[in-house]
């Protein structure tokens, strides 16, 4: 398998592959026919908890990943949807930070595990 990750308000193409996004919230705006999406994994998403206190802060970002691994570790049926998927699947965000998001998290976690 070969992870990608997009925001999912880019334009989706047959590169993509298997598209699954991996946020608790629905992005706003965006038609389920629009998203082009596969499979919404809401689950593996951070808590909302954990969510609300990392808000995208850069300073944040290694303790935000800590914890998440943590919540990861406990999610293991979510994280074997994914590792499942053969050929190319593209982790979806909707997130205006482009560096400092979850599915760049999940992609860390999924391939040092």
């Amino acid at each position: 398998m070969l992870l990608k990750i997009k925001r999912i308000y880019d334009k989706s193409d047959k590169t993509d592959g298997y598209r699954i996004l991996v946020d608790r919230l629905w992005p706003r705006g965006l038609t389920k026919e629009k998203a082009k999406v596969d499979l919404w994994l809401k689950d593996i998403a951070p808590s909302n908890e954990l969510r609300k206190w990392y808000a995208h802060d850069p300073s944040k970002w290694r303790e935000f990943k800590r914890q998440y691994f943590k919540e990861l570790k406990n999610n293991q049926e979510a994280i074997d949807l994914i590792q499942k998927q053969k050929g190319i699947v593209t982790l979806l965000f909707g997130s205006k930070e482009e560096k400092f998001n979850n599915a760049i998290a999940l992609k860390e976690y999924l391939v040092t595990k």
